[in-house]
């Protein structure tokens, strides 16, 4: 069978330039009448200034920064009146403005050197979620490569844009040398890494155990009753793609299947390299039944190549990938994969980043660890029981 569609190429991503967010306008009723004449007075009335809360709420503009910055200092009751004028008000504090008044920071960066589009707008979309929140701006600041120029590179961008701290993404995330450098410089940092285990290396983090969500789509391979199962590696640098290999690994050893070296192929994260490493393991005299790409670009590339020499999937092949990208649904048949709700991930990421800057401004000791989080299996069309040959 030939494919009905042209596999959709990867996602180009387009060099983003170093950003401030900050916080979202004002939202407006529209169902709410109004007279032309009031709507345009309205929208010609300045937003309200700290000076006019502390006005409402009969105290010092001292007090009401002090609330805004949820100094413990405060008493109950005057800090509820000062909550209370900000929600009449409906008053909204520029983080960059709040940041040159203060000695304190309210803006953190999101540093990044991973190409995939679809990570990057989902990881970005959680650490903005967050800031929002939290009333902080974003700076977001992309990397070349996660060379070691880099440490420099980061402690500028710190010093110049004020920022009190930064998430970092993988793969950037994984270079020790680079974080312990920036803890020694007084950089609160949050790192995004993917980890079998707790690292217990003091250093704060959010960890996603590819490991564990691997051996469960291998294993869901193995129960449907496949033996021949091939694993095609990401970049080999890359933690996740480790950590990946390590779980079908472990599944295999578990359910006491043999792993078959020549099924086991190192290549990178994308769907060429899914394509070229799929045509030469059906081309073996005794090619897999079934085959595991470390992300959902990696499988849709296998699935080109199966129907390219007229294997039908999913009963002359099974296929399954990782992360639940659009790829994964934008195939025929929809990718088996494990669902990376990266979104949640990076706004986690900046939560505890925030809350790390506020315990090292209010001098308390933060419990540092990490946070997990476990692709989940999500069973779709292309893995099915193998036909007998």
């Amino acid at each position: 069978m030939k494919p009905t569609a042209k596999p959709k190429t990867r996602a180009k991503v387009k060099p983003v330039d170093t950003e401030t967010v900050g916080p979202p306008p004002h939202d407006t009723d529209e169902s709410a009448p109004t007279e032309p004449a009031k709507t345009a007075r309205t929208a010609a009335a300045p937003r309200a200034s700290i000076r006019d809360v502390a006005e409402a709420a009969g105290v010092s503009l001292k007090t009401v920064s002090r609330v805004i910055n949820e100094d413990d200092a405060v008493r109950p009751e005057m800090r509820e009146r000062v909550r209370q004028a900000i929600a009449a008000l409906n008053y909204q504090s520029d983080p960059l403005a709040r940041s040159l008044r203060s000695t304190h920071s309210f803006a953190i960066g999101l540093v990044y050197s991973n190409p995939n589009a679809h990570y990057l707008v989902s990881l970005q979309n959680g650490v903005l979620s967050a800031c929002r929140e939290q009333g902080y701006g974003l700076q977001i600041h992309p990397c070349g490569t996660p060379a070691h120029g880099s440490i420099q590179e980061l402690l500028d961008l710190v010093r110049r844009s004020r920022l009190a701290g930064l998430v970092l993404a993988p793969p950037m995330s994984e270079q020790r040398d680079l974080v312990q450098a920036l803890a020694a410089h007084g950089v609160v940092v949050i790192r995004i890494v993917s980890a079998g285990d707790d690292p217990r290396d003091m250093q704060d983090c959010v960890r996603i155990n590819d490991r564990r969500a691997a051996h469960a789509v291998t294993e869901h391979l193995i129960q449907l009753g496949h033996s021949r199962i091939s694993f095609l590696w990401g970049d080999g640098h890359y933690e996740s793609s480790i950590q990946r290999h390590a779980g079908y690994m472990d599944a295999m050893r578990d359910y006491g299947v043999e792993v078959d070296p020549g099924l086991v192929l190192e290549g990178e994260f994308n769907f060429n390299s899914g394509f070229r490493r799929a045509r030469k393991l059906l081309a073996l005299a005794s090619p897999p039944t079934a085959v595991f790409g470390s992300n959902d670009e990696i499988a849709a590339g296998v699935l080109a190549a199966a129907r390219s020499v007229g294997f039908d999937v999913p009963s002359d092949l099974a296929i399954a990938g990782f992360e639940d990208s659009p790829f994964s649904q934008l195939t025929w048949p929809p990718l088996t994969t494990a669902r990376q709700d990266t979104v949640e991930v990076g706004r986690r990421a900046a939560l505890r980043l925030i809350e790390r800057v506020r315990h090292a401004q209010s001098g308390k000791v933060p419990t540092l660890g990490a946070e997990e989080f476990t692709p989940e299996l999500v069973v779709r069309g292309s893995a099915a029981p193998p036909r007998r040959r």
